[in-house]
């Protein structure tokens, strides 16, 4: 198995640089897989393109808010963090329009999925547009709990019971920062084995494929489409993976010992009276959007520019698409043109990198 493994990681990665060094109009646009289907994200709109269990595919389109088209979000380090929190909104909004009538059953096969219970309540109470707006907030506040639990509490806790044996606070940083990136890169992998997630990563090879093609200028064609590599440097799952890297150096300005906490200004004396993992655990939130907005301008340069820096940069998010991404089948690669042409400008310029 590792064997096939480091093989497909080999021919992925040549073929990955072929496709890079062809690439003629890089962009903007970008996506996410959803339950059997593809979002992609332009710069007017977003379009969700879902395969129907009877093969019909359906495109819900939607423009950006203003938060995406204003000025502020413009500004370094600030629009990364805009980014981050828009992107999990408009994701989680794309997944709960794919789920509203797909499904995914044992063998693989799209059904028909009828609304949950709490659903049909909210549309009772409210009408169905707010009722889907406090479905997807609720979604994306279960979703931050979850992944503050996971890759932030949690390794901080592990981290935590080696202070007696490890001294030096940048060493004991660094080993909460590994045990991080061990818990993330695991956590990908098992899902990655269930039938559902395989399918939604085989969307997700899908949508690079096709934004390679678009980016070599060639006609978004299955054929075309089909010959591209599914690693893509500029990648929400490396964007992750920079961020746990960037957190590392962010985090290491947070001591360890409860009473050097004290001389924090303003807040350093209240957070001393708290227990440390607490104390730890809302320093790193209040430093996570400096963490997102600095992974963020790095992933821009890695985009923009092709040299060893860059290629340094994008390699280890490139191997973990290895987890992430499968081999799409035709109908996938449909699914994932329909999405990108619904989002392409007219003038190119717009959706430039």
């Amino acid at each position: 198995m590792l064997q096939k493994f480091r093989k497909d990681m080999i021919a992925d990665m040549a073929n990955n640089d072929k496709n890079n060094n062809c690439a003629v109009h890089k962009t903007s646009i970008g996506g996410q897989a959803v339950m059997e289907g593809v979002m992609m994200r332009g710069p007017h709109n977003v379009a969700t393109a879902v395969r129907k269990p009877d093969g019909e595919i359906v495109i819900d389109n939607m423009p950006l808010g203003k938060v995406r088209t204003g000025k502020f979000v413009k500004l370094p380090i600030i629009r990364g963090c805009v980014n981050f929190i828009d992107s999990m909104i408009i994701g989680v909004k794309s997944l709960m329009y794919s789920a509203q009538f797909i499904d995914v059953d044992e063998d693989g096969n799209p059904t028909e999925q009828e609304p949950s219970k709490f659903e049909a309540w909210l549309e009772k109470k409210l009408d169905s547009e707010k009722a889907m707006n406090v479905v997807i907030y609720i979604s994306v506040f279960i979703s931050l709990i979850l992944s503050v639990g996971l890759f932030i509490l949690l390794p901080a806790l592990i981290t935590g019971f080696l202070k007696g044996v490890i001294k030096s606070a940048p060493v004991l940083t660094l080993v909460e920062g590994i045990v991080r990136i061990i818990i993330f890169i695991s956590y990908l992998f098992l899902v990655s084995l269930t039938k559902d997630i395989k399918r939604v990563f085989m969307y997700h090879g899908a949508e690079h494929k096709s934004i390679f093609c678009y980016e070599k200028g060639l006609d978004l064609t299955v054929e075309n489409v089909r010959a591209q590599s599914r690693l893509h440097p500029r990648c929400g799952t490396s964007f992750l993976l920079l961020v746990m890297i960037i957190s590392i150096l962010v985090y290491s300005i947070i001591p360890w010992d409860a009473e050097k906490f004290a001389s924090i200004p303003l807040i350093g004396h209240a957070l001393a009276a708290l227990p440390w993992v607490i104390t730890r655990l809302l320093l790193r939130l209040l430093l996570l959007p400096i963490v997102a907005g600095i992974s963020y301008e790095i992933i821009k340069l890695a985009g923009r520019y092709d040299n060893i820096v860059t290629r340094i940069i994008s390699k280890p998010g490139m191997m973990l698409q290895l987890i992430t991404t499968n081999e799409p089948d035709d109908s996938q690669i449909e699914v994932a043109i329909a999405a990108l042409k619904a989002v392409i400008p007219e003038n190119k310029e717009e959706d430039k990198w």
